[in-house]
């Protein structure tokens, strides 16, 4: 029998999310050394959103060791519909591949990401990196009240004072109406935000993330003070939980526009999305 939630410290959950990731991250290493069995979700003749036989995997792994410790606790994973704690306080939320599409064709950018949600509110979260700032792979954690922390060791965001224009992850390739920023796309909403917590993007903007995307990386950038706000309606609020409009909703079903970083490069985010849809009128 697990302890009572609310006698856990959340640093207790971000050393298990940490392990989590790691655990992850090292099954991935090892399957790039091997041709992977890969399927496509949608029609048959789909060639979009990879799905691998790792992934498959690696969240039955992930599920499987929170289990352990955690029974009655719930888990939401992109592979697996399985909701062993439905209705629980906590909640899990596991991406066991994060940009499978990279992964599977070999493009060192994808990731891990374990994050924890109470009552909604994202808590704890842990994110492997196939890079990072020290260029090479690892894990990115935190938790609400503490500090960004990479392979369990805390982390100090450095800022290059000679750098005129930062960094922008779009969901998109076009470019920004700004001098200040350029954009990228790395094909994992994971990385982004770990990258924007690191300070390695200034900031990331995301149409649709699923909830397993996001729940981990939210924490790492609010750990790091930096903006994170999500569009209700035709305005940007303050980010503060997962939930839908209906009370009885699936936090499964949640998807929302985020985005996430330095105060200046939402604000350019934001009117990079705001030209994008007065184009389109």
């Amino acid at each position: 029998m697990s302890p009572p939630p609310d006698s856990v410290p959340l640093k207790d959950f971000e050393i298990l999310a940490t392990e989590l990731a790691r655990v992850a991250g090292a099954e991935i290493e090892a399957a790039m050394n091997r041709t992977v069995a890969v399927d496509y979700k949608g029609t048959p003749a789909s060639t979009r959103d990879p799905v691998s036989e790792v992934d498959n995997s690696v969240e039955i792994l992930l599920r499987a060791r929170i289990g352990e410790q955690y029974p009655e606790h719930d888990i939401i994973g992109e592979e697996i519909d399985e909701r062993p704690g439905r209705h629980h306080s906590h909640v899990w939320a596991v991406d066991p591949v994060d940009g499978t599409a990279n992964f599977v064709n070999g493009l060192p950018l994808f990731a891990s990401s374990i994050g924890l949600l109470i009552d909604g509110t994202p808590e704890v979260g842990a994110v492997w990196c196939s890079t990072s700032h020290l260029l090479r792979p690892g894990v990115y954690s935190a938790h609400t009240g503490g500090t960004l922390n990479f392979d369990g060791n805390p982390m100090v965001r450095q800022r290059n004072a000679n750098l005129r224009a930062g960094l922008l992850g779009l969901p998109g390739v076009a470019d920004l109406d700004s001098p200040r920023f350029h954009s990228r796309k790395t094909g994992s909403a994971a990385l982004e935000c770990a990258f924007v917590a690191a300070g390695l993007l200034a900031g990331a903007h995301f149409l649709s993330p699923n909830l397993w995307d996001v729940a981990a990386g939210v924490v790492l950038v609010k750990a790091c003070g930096l903006e994170l706000l999500q569009q209700r309606g035709n305005g940007w609020n303050a980010f503060e939980k997962f939930e839908l409009a209906s009370m009885s909703g699936d936090l499964r079903l949640w998807s929302s526009q985020l985005v996430m970083g330095k105060k200046d490069a939402t604000a350019a985010l934001i009117h990079s999305d705001a030209a994008a849809r007065d184009s389109l009128r």
